[in-house]
């Protein structure tokens, strides 16, 4: 039997990035001769991808009318961001204690995000904790990237899981609709980033704190094993 694949979304749901993320896109919007933005305010900005980011970023404050202006943006954004990626971004608390846990079970543990694949793999390596998963996918590791459920079963299909015996750790509408899409139980971590409130997404289960999450995993892989017979 195909051990259970737990796979995480990476900014507002394993690491606290906002700090890095928006502290680097209000850096670039005054290089721009543009506002800055409000740190707590710029979290609902997050979720779908750098490049999204910038668009929505921009187009607030009447720019980005051109893919030429977007792509140059974008492109000074990444540029800057790595120099910083973690300078302020941690692991949020319980988060190591229940990657251990799940390893000590046997756990298979992947990472599904959609941030850049290199930068995923930077960030997580700044803060030791690639080495805990058997796969990293980013935006740029398919064809297809969140919400599409292909990115999210091509993960488990890569980490050597069986999305019969997965579960989904995520923040935000983009994490909890590609799982949904996907028919694989879904966490909802109350402490990232989302513009939507989790009740309205209908997430399996909303989870404020880590130290409750192999409890609730468990409880999930029980009842998906209960529906699948």
């Amino acid at each position: 039997m195909t051990a259970p694949t737990i796979v995480f979304d990476l900014d507002g749901t394993l690491v606290d990035t906002h700090p890095d993320l928006i502290g680097t896109l209000s850096w670039l919007l005054e290089a721009e001769g543009l506002h800055p933005v409000d740190l707590d305010q710029a979290k609902n900005l997050i979720g779908h991808g750098m490049k999204p980011m910038i668009v929505k970023a921009l187009k607030l404050q009447g720019r980005g009318g051109t893919e030429d202006e977007i792509e140059r943006v974008y492109g000074r954004y990444v540029e800057a961001y790595e120099k910083r990626i973690a300078d302020a971004s941690r692991p949020y608390p319980g988060i190591v204690a229940a990657l251990d846990r799940f390893a000590a079970e046997g756990m298979i543990l992947a990472v599904c995000t959609n941030k850049l694949h290199r930068l995923a793999v930077k960030l997580l390596d700044a803060l030791d904790l690639s080495r805990r998963f058997a796969v990293i996918t980013g935006f740029d590791t398919y064809a297809v990237r969140k919400p599409h459920p292909d990115h999210l079963l091509f993960t488990i299909r890569d980490a050597g899981g069986d999305p019969a015996t997965a579960v989904m750790i995520g923040d935000s509408e983009t994490d909890i609709r590609t799982a949904q899409a996907a028919r694989v139980p879904v966490v909802a971590y109350s402490g990232g980033y989302t513009a939507i409130p989790l009740p309205e997404l209908e997430p399996d289960v909303i989870l404020d704190h880590y130290d409750d999450l192999p409890a609730t995993v468990a409880r999930l892989l029980g009842a998906h094993a209960r529906g699948q017979g």
